[in-house]
C-alpha cells in the first residue's frame, strides 16, 4: 500500500489501484467490501466492452486478438516504478503474443488465456495536488497500434439522491440504474460533476466521452472512455479503435469542491 499525503488530503493506492481519496476527512472512493463492486478502480485496455457474442475475438491489422470484457490489461499486475510523498508511478509491460490468464474463465468465459498481437508499455501515475488528484496514463508502443482506453473509477455515495451534471445535462442515479449493465452513455464530454454530500468534478483530456454504471445505490462508476462500446455490434468493435502515435497520454483530474 502506498499513501500520498498533503495538508488536507490522503490518497491510498493498492498495487496501482486507487482505493482511497480522502479530503478534509471525506472519503470519495468506493471501498472494497462494500456492496456493488469488489474493486475501486481499474483500466479498460486495449478494448472496452464485452466480446462474448463475437467469440471473444477482435480484429486488428496484425490479426484477430483473443480478448474478454474490457481487455487483458486489468488481468496483469502493476509494478511500482517510483514514489514520493505526493506522487506514485506504476507500469505494466506486455510482449506481443504473451498469454495472460483470464480470471473470468471458466465461469463467465470460454477463454482461459488472452493475447494481443502488439508490444506495449502502460504507465499509470498519480500526482496529489493541494486541490486535486491527477491521474495520467501513458501508452508507449508501435506506431499505429489500435487501442481503446477507459478508466473505471468508483465513487462512494452518501445521499439518497445524488446527481451527475455535465455542461448541458443532469443525470440522476435512477437514470444510471435503469440502463443496467450496458452503462449510460455520456457522449462528447470532458468534464462531469458528481453532486452528493460533497461534490467532486472529473476533468479529462484525451478520452472525449464518459459512461456511468452502477447496480446499487451506495456507489457509482463515472468512467472516462475513448469509445462507447455499445455504439456498434460486438463483431464490429474494431471500428472504435484509435491508433497509437508512438506515445499517447491521457489525463484525469479529480477535483473536489473547495
Amino acid at each position: 500500500m502506498v499513501a500520498l499525503k498533503n495538508s488536507n488530503s490522503e490518497v491510498k493506492i493498492d498495487a496501482g489501484e486507487l482505493v482511497g481519496y480522502k479530503v478534509n476527512g471525506h472519503e470519495f472512493i468506493h471501498q472494497k467490501g462494500s456492496p456493488g463492486w469488489s474493486s475501486s478502480d481499474t483500466e479498460m485496455f486495449p478494448v472496452i466492452g464485452p466480446l462474448n457474442k463475437a467469440g471473444f475475438r477482435v480484429e486488428t491489422p496484425n490479426g484477430a486478438a483473443v480478448q474478454d470484457q474490457h481487455g487483458h490489461l486489468r488481468q496483469m499486475k502493476y509494478e511500482l516504478k517510483n514514489y514520493t510523498d505526493t506522487t506514485a508511478v506504476y507500469v505494466k509491460k506486455y510482449k506481443a503474443g504473451t498469454e495472460v490468464y483470464n480470471a473470468k474463465f471458466p465461469e463467465k468465459s470460454t477463454e482461459e488465456a488472452l493475447t494481443w498481437p502488439y508490444d506495449f508499455l502502460f504507465e499509470k501515475s498519480f500526482v496529489l495536488h493541494k486541490d486535486s488528484l491527477e491521474i495520467n496514463f501513458k501508452i508507449t508502443g508501435a506506431k499505429g497500434m489500435p487501442f481503446m482506453l477507459g478508466y473505471h473509477p468508483t465513487f462512494k455515495l452518501y445521499s439518497g439522491s445524488p446527481t451527475i451534471v455535465t455542461k448541458n445535462r443532469e443525470i440522476t442515479l435512477d437514470d444510471v440504474l435503469a440502463v443496467g449493465s450496458r452503462a449510460l452513455q455520456v457522449a462528447d464530454c470532458t468534464s462531469i460533476t458528481l453532486k452528493d454530500k460533497k461534490e467532486i468534478t472529473i476533468e479529462t483530456k484525451g478520452f472525449g466521452n464518459f459512461m456511468c454504471w452502477t447496480e446499487v445505490r451506495n456507489m457509482v462508476c463515472i468512467e472516462p472512455i475513448s469509445f462507447y462500446p455499445y455504439a456498434v455490434e460486438q463483431s464490429q468493435l474494431h471500428n472504435g479503435f484509435q491508433q497509437l502515435e508512438d506515445e499517447t497520454v491521457f489525463n484525469v483530474l479529480l477535483r473536489p469542491e473547495a
